[in-house]
């Protein structure tokens, strides 16, 4: 399928692995021009190189963190101009409501709620006046159905779902179309992360404690970066011109919930 979006330019943050490398593939595979972002240079290169070599798209490179005025300013710079933005970054640290304080709030509100919107205010102005644009943010099966050990995560992204609905609805008239797309579990580092820390709680192997936690999806399994990158750039392409604010669940059918 034509996505309609091939020669568009697009910023894709937290690029160098996991759902964000899905989606920065995607976007190459329909012709699209990247600005990719991460903290790490070495693996933001290698992908990056891995993208052109594919593709034969142009990719500019930003290793900063986006989350700090200084990452934000250079990202900026880099990105001026873009036709579409990835939202993406990782989630705060799972814990139980007593181990958090103000800054633990304040710090994943940054990362997953402040920090998008800026990006958002910086770039979406350009979208209206050439009057396309996409955003997709990449949030989490949590704002659906939260989940206990990552309150901090659910917190923090419940409020950025809050800004978007209000938001994207101000913004469609001009051709820009905001939306989250959220993931469940997926085989990335942070899964991988997460399954540790229930192994060493529980006893048991980790490959016990993954096995456990896909039991409980109704798909049986992780989804891959493939899948999820391929639903991303469907949100960005022609065809989702008539998607305005809403919450896309890629979840194995995790979330049970009719609506």
């Amino acid at each position: 399928m034509d996505l309609g979006i091939k020669g568009k330019r697009a910023l894709v943050c937290a690029s160098s692995k996991g759902l964000g490398l899905g989606c920065a593939e995607a976007l190459a595979e329909a012709g699209v021009n990247l600005v990719m972002n991460a903290r790490g240079a070495e693996a933001l290169e290698a992908s990056a190189r891995d993208l052109r070599d594919r593709f034969g798209i142009d990719v500019v490179t930003v290793a900063a963190d986006v989350t700090t005025p200084e990452g934000q300013a250079e990202v900026f710079r880099a990105a001026k101009g873009v036709d579409i933005l990835v939202n993406n970054a990782g989630g705060p640290p799972p814990g139980m409501w007593t181990d958090w304080e103000r800054e633990d709030f304040l710090s994943a509100l940054n990362a997953n709620m402040l920090t998008p919107i800026a990006l958002m205010s910086a770039l979406v102005p350009g979208m209206i006046e050439k009057g396309w644009g996409r955003v997709v943010n990449i949030t989490s099966q949590s704002v659906k159905a939260p989940i206990a050990v990552l309150g901090l995560s659910n917190s923090a992204r419940a409020g950025l779902t809050g800004y978007v609905a209000g938001t994207s609805r101000q913004v469609a008239q001009f051709g820009v179309n905001i939306n989250n797309l959220l993931p469940g579990s997926h085989s990335t580092d942070r899964i991988a992360a997460l399954d540790a820390g229930a192994a060493g709680n529980s006893g048991a192997s980790v490959d016990e404690a993954r096995a456990a936690r896909q039991a409980t999806i109704p798909a049986g399994r992780d989804g891959t970066r493939q899948e999820f990158g391929a639903t991303c750039a469907f949100m960005c392409s022609q065809f989702a011109g008539y998607m305005v604010g809403q919450n896309i669940l890629l979840d194995g059918g995790n979330v049970n919930a009719t609506i």
